[in-house]
Formats: structure tokens, sequence, C-alpha cells
């Protein structure tokens, strides 16, 4: 079941289980530049069916003159968002995981590497996904529409998605996202398991910069996805992208010990 709800400021489209199962842990969403809640529809119902409660937010805005400012009030608007998904009795199932894309996964790993990180989401999510991390070098795109969907995905489904979105925010992907926020994200230190997900198809990404940032955390995985491209979870992969995720959801419920282990394989 989805629902779309407006609070003041605060809009979110939140994702529920089939009835029955206990909720298995609380998933935030964060989109990135010119993405809607839309955008990741497909995404929050394939974790919701997983029994995970899934809430996409808007997308993280991030002020290049105001760059502390701008992640100080995106800690704000995720406590609000985590907050709003307590049970009737007020708790907030565990684990949390933050998923941010694009912008919104320099914003996630930016507000975390802080040292009051944590204190400005309200709590210490459990975990975070990052994907599709933009490079610090790699020039933004330029051209139509035909060439900003190259960019982001192949998926035929995808596509339509982002033509048919008319809040979706076509050319957003020439914004240049704050050099001392993603340096900050590339260079952050949080001490939360993180998934970092990237395409090797992705003209944005700089696989040896995110390779550095896994091997520089504490409890990091990176994952690169065949032939994906920048909206990496949303490209031709998705599937194995959402169960990559759900994988890592699981795994994490499990003290980040494999519930599945291969012993023999001919492939």
């Amino acid at each position: 079941m989805t629902e779309r709800n407006t609070q003041q400021d605060l809009r979110y489209t939140d994702h529920f289980g089939p009835r029955g199962p206990a909720v298995r842990g609380t998933v935030v969403v964060v989109p990135g530049r010119g993405e809607t809640h839309d955008t990741y529809a497909r995404l929050g119902k394939r974790l919701a069916a997983d029994a995970y409660r899934v809430r996409v937010v808007d997308a993280a805005r991030l002020d290049a003159e105001d760059p502390d400012g701008s992640l100080t009030r995106f800690g704000g608007r995720i406590a609000d968002a985590v907050a709003g998904t307590a049970d009737p009795d007020g708790a907030v199932v565990h684990p949390v995981i933050l998923v941010g894309a694009d912008t919104g996964a320099v914003a996630v790993a930016a507000l975390l590497g802080r040292e009051d990180g944590a204190a400005a989401v309200g709590l210490r999510p459990d975990a975070v996904v990052l994907a599709g991390l933009p490079a610090r070098t790699t020039a933004p795109p330029s051209g139509g529409w035909d060439d900003e969907l190259d960019v982001r995905t192949f998926c035929p489904a995808h596509r339509s998605t982002l033509t048919d979105d008319a809040a979706f925010g076509r050319g957003a992907l020439d914004e240049v996202v704050p050099e001392r926020l993603l340096a900050a994200a590339y260079a952050s230190e949080a001490d939360v398991p993180a998934l970092i997900l990237a395409g090797d198809a992705d003209p944005l990404a700089d696989r040896d910069a995110l390779t550095r940032t896994a091997k520089s955390l504490p409890r990091a995985r990176l994952s690169v996805v065949r032939d994906a491209h920048h909206d990496v979870l949303n490209d031709m992969q998705h599937r194995s992208v959402a169960a990559e995720i759900v994988t890592f959801l699981e795994t994490l419920r499990n003290e980040l010990v494999p519930l599945v282990t291969v012993e023999s394989s001919a492939w």
C-alpha cells in the first residue's frame, strides 16, 4: 500500500508491506537532482513487499553558499521523516536505513561524517545505502532530454516514468554539486555499515574515488552493477539491485553475518 502525505514543508510517500508480517525495518529514501517521489515508487513497493517500512522524502537541497546550514536543515527533515514512521506506540522500527541517490547520497554521507551528524538526524541510523555518488571532477552532462535520459538510465519503464513525471526537474544534472559537500561525502568517516552502489556505465562516477572511500570506511561494501548508468537504483538491473539492498538489510539484521554462503558453484 502506498500513501502520499503533506505536512507543512514535509512531503513524503509511504510504502507499507503486506498485512500480517511484522515490519522488519525502516527505510528512508532521499532522491537526488531533479528526482521526485515517483522516481522511487518501484523501489519503494519492492522493499515494502519484503516487509520493510519505506518512506520517500523530498530531494536533498544543497546550498553552495551555506553548505553546513543546508546539511543541518537536511538532518532536521530526515529526523522528522524518521519520527513520522513510528508505530501507534511511538516506536520507530529498527534497523533504520537511509538510502541516498546522487546528491541524496552526498547529503547522507556528508551529514553522517560530521561529528554531530547523528544528533542532527535525531538518531544514529543503523546503516546507509549510497547510490550513484557523483564524481568530484566529472563535468555534468549537457544537451537535450534524450541525452540526460541516456546518462541516467536505459530502462524503458524508468525512462517513461521520468518523461511522464511533470514534476521531474529536467536538466537538473547540469547543477553543480557543492564541492565542499562532495569532499565531505568522499571523506566521510561514518561508522555505520554502508552499501555503496555504482553503475560501471555511469559517466558521472569516479570508481577510483568510490573504491578509496569504501576502503576507508570501517564497514562498507562497494557493489558495482554491470552496464548500469547513473540512476543505478532504477536502471535495467533494478531487480538485482533491489535484491542486493534486501540482502544487505537482512545481513544487517543478522549482525552483518551473511545468511547465505556459496560452498560450491560451477558458475
